[in-house]
């Protein structure tokens, strides 16, 4: 069976953008670019699930979504790392929005442990969330796509650590988001022929609260100069701010990108040039 994308070159741009009647899950949606990415999501018209592991975090960024009007949003208690709770969640985007048409697999972590003093656990655990995390959001969003014939995207969000070294420390992130990219690329092949397209998004170092959080258990002073040995503007001449990656992510999503799959976009201001 091939169900083939749509040839949507007779829509109008407004069309094109438009994400009415269409149902995503956003995971580690509670904050950062998770949330920015939920608000863009929502903004186009789209259903959303707020997934993240932080109730209280889901809950307040899904009532806030919900009360702008657009499409609904609901919070969702998601564990990505664990089975159960990533099939619970597909479930309820399901039974609330009576499909799954968006899956973003955003939820991540990056602790910085020199390679010489990490422990297996502590790798497995990153890898988890990381690697693990995406594959199963993939596995069980593709599961629900595939029912029908209307397909869906799956939109997973890797990092210029996709694509090079970085930082000392960063051996089990930067290895985990290699596996994101690979991981993007081999579903595309896989799910294309139930016309579900798989795509990345690989921003660089953006000041959120989760990075700024890791940044502080790293033990980098949260000072300006400090930060700046670390968030070091691209060629673009800024920092990025959340709303840089959402935009990305709603490309993917939307059908302005209809007749793409397997690829990662850099969203980093020229970073990686």
């Amino acid at each position: 069976m091939q169900i083939p994308v749509p040839d949507v070159s007779s829509r109008s741009l407004a069309e094109l953008v438009s994400l009415a009647g269409r149902r995503a899950v956003v995971t580690g949606a509670g904050r950062g670019l998770g949330r920015a990415i939920a608000e863009r999501l929502a903004e186009a018209g789209a259903d959303v699930l707020v997934a993240d592991i932080e109730d209280d975090l889901a809950t307040a960024a899904a009532e806030d979504l919900d009360s702008r009007g657009k499409g609904r949003a609901l919070a969702a208690h998601l564990d990505v790392t664990d089975v159960g709770s990533v099939v619970a969640a597909a479930d309820l985007a399901v039974r609330e929005f009576g499909g799954v048409d968006i899956w973003v697999n955003n939820a991540g972590i990056f602790p910085g442990v020199p390679a010489l003093e990490m422990s297996a656990e502590a790798w497995d655990e990153v890898f988890a969330v990381n690697a693990r995390g995406v594959f199963l959001g993939s596995r069980e969003a593709a599961r629900r796509m595939s029912g029908g014939r209307r397909g869906g995207v799956i939109v997973n969000v890797v990092s210029t650590a996709g694509f090079r070294g970085t930082a000392p420390g960063l051996a089990a992130y930067v290895g985990s988001k290699h596996a994101a990219r690979g991981i993007t690329r081999q579903l595309a092949l896989e799910f294309a022929p139930f016309g579900i397209r798989v795509l990345g998004v690989a921003p660089t170092f953006v000041p959120t609260e989760g990075n700024m959080a890791a940044a502080a258990a790293a033990g980098i002073p949260l000072d300006a100069e400090s930060l700046m040995s670390v968030m070091q503007p691209g060629p673009l001449g800024r920092l990025g701010v959340p709303d840089d990656i959402a935009r990305v992510v709603l490309f993917c999503a939307s059908d302005l990108s209809a007749f793409m799959t397997g690829s990662t976009l850099l969203a980093d201001a020229g970073e990686t040039i």
